[in-house]
């Protein structure tokens, strides 16, 4: 055994910047990314909407009623507590069950919903990197499939990216209201759901 004192340390919290770990961003790319980042909590709210929208219209025989209802309680706690991907899902399933949906592009939908969850984990989940001259950062962040994230983010792609997320959100609701109901929570035109 060695006479030599094991040196120990700690980190010396009072002189880290202001704002540690966020100080190398400009707070515009703090906004830009917080703003994309609500607008996916609220399509996941949209989508939640969305579900209880195509499951209390759906028609059922009067032997399917009582059935029906007991299962629809599980389906709207899901549609409060799920996270994006079952969402998505279960908005799927929701909207091809629906014998008077109207939606003609949900194959197409479904798949840029999918792709921008994508997105929205690396946004939510990354680790932000020093950026570059121009701002741009790019996140550390492995998927479950151990795909590395490798493009550089900058405000100009987080202000798209919010944008393409709303054009997501209106294309739910649409899908909706096209049906000729009111978007539950909205005054959008339409047959109220649940008075």
């Amino acid at each position: 055994m060695s006479d030599e004192v094991e040196k120990r340390y700690i980190i010396d919290q009072g002189s880290l910047p202001e704002l540690y770990p966020t100080h190398l961003h400009e707070s515009r790319f703090w906004e830009a990314l917080g703003r994309t980042v609500a607008t996916f909590g609220f399509l996941e709210e949209t989508l939640g909407k969305a579900i209880f929208s195509f499951t209390a219209t759906k028609p059922y025989r009067e032997d399917e009623i009582q059935k029906a209802y007991a299962e629809w309680l599980p389906k709207l706690e899901h549609a409060l507590t799920d996270q994006l991907g079952t969402l998505i899902n279960n908005y799927g399933k929701a909207v091809r069950e629906h014998p008077s949906a109207t939606i003609s592009n949900l194959d197409e939908l479904l798949g840029e919903l999918r792709e921008a969850s994508k997105i929205r984990n690396v946004l939510c989940h990354g680790s932000w990197r020093a950026p570059d001259a121009a701002g741009a950062s790019i996140p550390l962040f492995v998927n479950r499939q151990k795909e590395v994230f490798e493009t550089a983010v900058d405000i100009d792609f987080l202000n798209q990216f919010q944008r393409h997320t709303v054009s997501l959100v209106c294309a739910v609701v649409d899908s909706v209201t096209h049906m000729g109901w009111q978007f539950p929570g909205s005054s959008s035109p339409g047959k109220a759901i649940w008075p």
